[in-house]
């Protein structure tokens, strides 16, 4: 009962919104790597887009392809298995019979490599082609035939290839040399603006390819303990912090990115929302950041938080609780946020459907799961949502079919219709039981 209590008004809070082969795929994704955390407005068009479209067509100018929004339901698909076209067959035939209408392919690995060959001046420099996909232009052909859109995921700031071909656009330590994580991969400095005009100049050829929506990865500093000995030069700072340096990279590239047609999300870690501690080591403000981007996607995978966070013995054993935990403060965080105006990206979580094995008390992420954790999305007040397997092995029969998603969705949209409008504000009073399990606080590892 008290459980029902809390999903209702979550969802009274929604009006407020507007309401062998395996290894080698691994090696080329992004594994959610074991983070842990402590116990310490539409992305819709405007109308105005649509008329500035027509009003350059009348001119004679070129205009760019105007920016039609979808509902996503996505899944992560490495550069291997997009570039394997039995696989691709595969995973498509699956998509037509679900309510999968979306894939996050990888354009730049994790290691910063491009990989399929593209017509890019600085790409071309660096040598960084190492092609996965080898018809780009018959993937996207394909996909576009089955109604599938199509988001390139970029890796922005972890980058073992410039670590290679322009140090000098690195982080580096206080003794000179190259800083590298525990793996071994150097990353490029954020501060330097010809790491932003690389990545700006590969999202826009990734228009080009066809992609409707470019997705950053690592848009962050690393967080290791080794980062104690990186020192950045004054002259590349001029007094700007971690999160005012992202926030401007994402102010950056949305500019840039969204005057090409472009829709331009990014992914971040669910450990920043409602911590400061958290954001300024990682460099990524949940609130100030949604006001750069069309979509934020916080990364907020059960096996992720650490036992006893939301009041929850053991998260990953409670898939839609932690979720829905998440969610909420996410919903709390981005409405203090709107009370300023202006606009705020769509929120579209990243949801785990993985078996976290190296966990103690840990569950199999059966199609129960991940099905239990897309419910808490849509009883938060979100609509949308990605699932992240490394390996691309989805758990199928967790996902409905197009009708019954359909249908699901008209139920969900009544429901929310029905409930009479209420606001939100912090609550004054001693805290109770009920809202107590909601709290983020402190500290993370990798």
């Amino acid at each position: 009962m008290k459980m029902m209590k809390v999903i209702w008004f979550l969802l009274g809070l929604c009006l407020l919104s507007g309401c062998g082969r395996l290894n080698s795929m691994n090696n080329n994704a992004t594994s959610p790597a074991p983070v842990v955390i402590g116990q310490d407005g539409p992305a819709d068009q405007p109308a105005s887009e649509s008329s500035s479209h027509a009003a350059a067509e009348t001119a004679g100018i070129p205009a760019k392809p105007e920016r039609i929004s979808v509902k996503v339901k996505g899944i992560y698909m490495s550069a291997y298995v997009a570039g394997t076209p039995a696989m691709m067959d595969a995973i498509i035939e699956e998509i037509d019979r679900t309510e999968i209408n979306a894939l996050v392919i990888d354009l730049k690995d994790d290691f910063g490599r491009i990989v399929c060959s593209m017509d890019s001046p600085t790409v071309t420099e660096l040598e960084a082609v190492r092609v996965y996909i080898s018809d780009m232009e018959g993937m996207m052909k394909k996909l576009k035939e089955h109604n599938i859109y199509t988001i390139a995921r970029i890796p922005a700031f972890r980058d073992s290839w410039l670590g290679e071909r322009k140090p000098e656009w690195c982080i580096h330590n206080a003794d000179g040399t190259l800083f590298t994580d525990r793996d071994g991969n150097t990353w490029a400095n954020p501060y330097r603006q010809e790491v932003w005009d690389y990545l700006a100049e590969i999202s826009i050829e990734a228009g080009k390819l066809g992609f409707d929506e470019i997705q950053f990865d690592y848009v962050r500093f690393c967080t290791e303990k080794r980062m104690d000995h990186v020192v950045f030069d004054d002259s590349d700072v001029k007094g700007r912090s971690r999160t005012d340096i992202i926030c401007e990279f994402m102010e950056y590239q949305y500019s840039i990115l969204k005057a090409e047609g472009l829709f331009v999300s990014a992914d971040v870690f669910g450990a920043i929302i409602n911590s400061d501690v958290n954001a300024d080591a990682v460099g990524q403000l949940y609130g100030d950041m949604a006001q750069y981007l069309d979509y934020i996607s916080p990364m907020i995978y059960p096996s992720h938080y650490a036992n006893g966070n939301f009041g929850i013995e053991y998260p990953d054993t409670e898939p839609y609780r932690t979720v829905m935990a998440a969610l909420s403060e996410s919903r709390k965080e981005l409405y203090f946020v709107a009370q300023n105006g202006g606009h705020i990206a769509e929120v579209r979580p990243w949801l785990q459907d993985f078996t976290a094995t190296w966990l103690t008390n840990h569950i199999p992420y059966t199609g129960a799961e991940v099905r239990a954790q897309i419910q808490a999305v849509y009883d938060a007040g979100y609509d949308e949502w990605l699932l992240w397997d490394a390996s691309c092995n989805y758990e199928w029969e967790g996902l409905l079919s197009p009708a019954a998603a359909d249908e699901e969705t008209g139920q969900v949209a009544q429901s929310r219709a029905a409930l009479t409008e209420t606001t939100f504000a912090p609550p004054e009073t001693e805290e109770t039981e009920e809202t107590a399990g909601l709290k983020t606080a402190g500290d993370y590892t990798e």
